[in-house]
């Protein structure tokens, strides 16, 4: 079992860890993100997101659920010293549909190797001696979330980081397959802006019993995608 230790450098200046922070969620790092859609393409398929103002009310509900209450809360207890082990497991366990479990993985995987080239630490190291030795699978959030606090970045710009690169990722491909114009994708992120903001705030008020509590059309929706006649995304 492993639990992270607290960083000692989480007093550090913002220049200190504020270039590292971009590089890591900036939507050139090589993890994949651009062919997931984690679900939002099974709408796109039945004519229910179609839109800049459908596929809107999707990625609302989106970060208020899945991103809030899976990666978020994740984050969060890792940042608070829960076991990384015991929180892979929980998150291999909650995240049902098998696509976006993948998904989970890939991205984690990639970021674990990018880290451990651009960004290493001891607590890298030993997050990623549990993937290699089969006892944790190396899930995104929490790859993301060693190297950030290793970076010493404090818990509050660690979330709206991450949710916010994730909402880039998935407007990016929106943008792509609805299709939808540049700008609309634009206008989407400014409004995705205030739903980061109310997750950031609502995150460190949950409990562990809210865990994985994810609207469950969200995960039929990503369920059904992996038998979608036609698909441009992984999940």
């Amino acid at each position: 079992m492993l639990n992270i230790r607290t960083s000692t450098s989480a007093t550090a200046s913002v220049g200190s860890y504020q270039l590292a922070l971009q590089q890591l969620v900036d939507s050139a790092l090589p993890t994949g993100a651009f062919a997931h859609s984690l679900g939002f393409e099974t709408y796109v398929d039945a004519g229910v997101v179609h839109d800049e103002a459908s596929f809107g009310v999707w990625l609302s509900a989106f970060i208020s659920q899945s991103l809030s209450y899976s990666d978020g809360l994740a984050i969060r207890f890792l940042y608070e010293g829960w076991d990384a082990g015991e929180l892979d497991e929980l998150l291999s366990a909650s995240l049902l549909p098998r696509q976006v479990r993948e998904a989970s993985v890939k991205m984690g995987l990639r970021l674990l190797e990018i880290g451990a080239e651009v960004f290493p630490s001891p607590d890298l190291d030993l997050y990623r001696n549990l993937v290699a030795t089969g006892r944790a699978a190396g899930h995104q959030p929490l790859a993301f979330a060693v190297v950030a606090r290793s970076l010493g970045v404090p818990l509050p710009e660690a979330l709206t980081a991450y949710l916010f690169a994730a909402v880039t990722s998935l407007t990016q491909n929106a943008v792509r397959a609805i299709p939808l114009g540049q700008n609309a994708g634009q206008r989407l992120l400014r409004q995705a802006a205030d739903g980061v903001a109310a997750a950031v705030e609502r995150i460190p008020h949950l409990t562990p019993d809210d865990f994985g509590a994810v609207t469950p059309g969200l995960e039929i929706s990503q369920m059904r995608h992996e038998r979608q006649r036609a698909r441009m995304f992984m999940s």
